[in-house]
């Protein structure tokens, strides 16, 4: 297996599992509210959509033979994007839905961990 293609399987993997983690705490919060389950939703999808955007960005301009200097821009540039997509979401979550603080704060803060700590778990499995 190309290093290309593990490290494609890799990304999804944790994307998978930071999908899972906002849907089960936005069900979490929902039994408690339903307005709370549907801010704990948008906070996990601030944090889950703009890593998509960011890996759908890095894939797309590493083309063929990545060059150095192409690889960091690409990087630096989906990076940028990301942040500020996330506080778009955020700022559209809170100002327009009127979502409520506290279960968006916890969701986003869950997956941005998930983010940091499944890639080691990940690793040390094999």
């Amino acid at each position: 297996m190309s290093v290309s293609l593990y490290r494609v399987k890799f990304a999804r993997t944790v994307l998978l599992i930071q999908l899972v983690t906002f849907v089960v705490i936005g069900a979490l919060f929902a039994l408690y509210d339903l307005t709370w389950g549907l801010s704990a939703l948008a906070g996990g999808l601030a944090a889950w959509l703009p890593n998509i955007v960011f890996m759908n960005f890095a894939w797309r301009h590493q083309a063929g033979e990545p060059v150095k200097g192409r690889m960091a821009w690409s990087f630096a540039l989906g990076e940028v994007l990301k942040v500020l997509t996330t506080i778009l979401l955020l700022i559209v979550a809170l100002a327009v839905f009127g979502a409520v603080f506290k279960p968006l704060g916890l969701a986003w803060l869950s997956v941005v961990i998930v983010q940091i700590v499944a890639p080691t778990v990940i690793n040390n499995k094999g």
